[in-house]
């Protein structure tokens, strides 16, 4: 009896859970009335991603005063690829985190956050949106943060009490 009921169970979760979640099927609708339709599709990032243009170099450098804070992304289209570095000489609280085109910013997606004054590595656009880092200095003097990246981005866009600033990059921009 209960082997019964085990396989019962199992094949309500699989239909149920299993099915919608993974590979888009919803046949009781279950997946769609608990938003999880879909969810796999949302996320998937392919291993070989070739583009028409050239790969960008940017660099950007940020004064920060304590209790000041910068964001800086990049837009960037879904499987578009950098590799990073940034650097700080005092610890800097961080998020790295993405923004899907024509979604409220408030829904964004965050990939990494802490605090830390390094950090390096490959971030590959799982959507298309703008795509970066919020920095803030929560110590007791001025640090300054560099940003160096090499990748498919269109434009860097800066957040500061300022406003926000485009920066329009082209080939091998310093």
């Amino acid at each position: 009896m209960s082997l019964t009921i085990s396989i019962v169970l199992a094949a309500v979760a699989f239909v149920g859970f299993v099915l919608p979640a993974e590979y888009d099927v919803d046949p009781i609708g279950l997946g769609a009335l608990l938003g999880i339709k879909g969810m796999s599709n949302e996320v998937r990032v392919q291993a070989l991603s070739l583009r028409e243009s050239a790969a960008l170099d940017d660099r950007a450098e940020f004064e920060l005063a304590p209790f000041e804070s910068v964001e800086y992304k990049y837009e960037m289209t879904a499987g578009a690829g950098m590799v990073f570095d940034w650097s700080a000489e005092g610890e800097l609280v961080f998020d790295l985190h993405s923004e899907e085109q024509g979604t409220d910013p408030e829904d964004s997606v965050t990939f990494a956050a802490g605090r830390d004054h390094h950090q390096s590595g490959v971030f590959t656009a799982p959507f298309g949106g703008r795509h970066g880092w919020f920095w803030e200095n929560r110590g007791a003097s001025t640090v300054t943060v560099r940003l160096q990246s090499r990748g498919h981005f269109d434009a860097g866009i800066v957040y500061s009490p300022a406003g926000e600033f485009r920066k329009e990059l082209g080939s091998n921009t310093n």
